[in-house]
């Protein structure tokens, strides 16, 4: 069987001892959390020795990887069309073989 609770009302005196026990619990936790250090603030040191490569922006390094991937786009295209040529010999070479014929005699 389910019990129906009436919603809770309120009250004057409940509400002030909620006020009451968050003034008390703001009151023991501001001196731990408002609590300032002596100490002054640390700067950080400079590097011994200074980095071999500054940091690039990041127009540079766009400038970058559009070189390197129009580097290996070159290089991709160079293959396919060296390899296509091997292909092509190949396939010529076979056929004058299988004919019989030289490639100084079919021109």
């Amino acid at each position: 069987m389910v019990e129906r609770s009436e919603p809770m009302r309120v009250t004057r005196r409940k509400a002030l001892a909620l006020f009451g026990c968050a003034a008390a619990c703001g009151l023991v936790a501001s001196p731990a959390i408002l609590m300032v250090s002596p100490a002054e603030a640390q700067t950080t040191a400079a590097p011994a020795a200074p980095a071999a490569e500054t940091p690039k922006s990041g127009t540079e390094r766009r400038h970058d990887r559009r070189t390197q991937r129009a580097e290996r786009r070159q290089e991709r295209r160079t293959g396919r069309a060296e390899r296509r040529q091997e292909r092509r010999t190949g396939r010529e070479e076979r056929r004058n073989a299988r004919d019989g014929a030289t490639t100084e005699q079919k021109k």
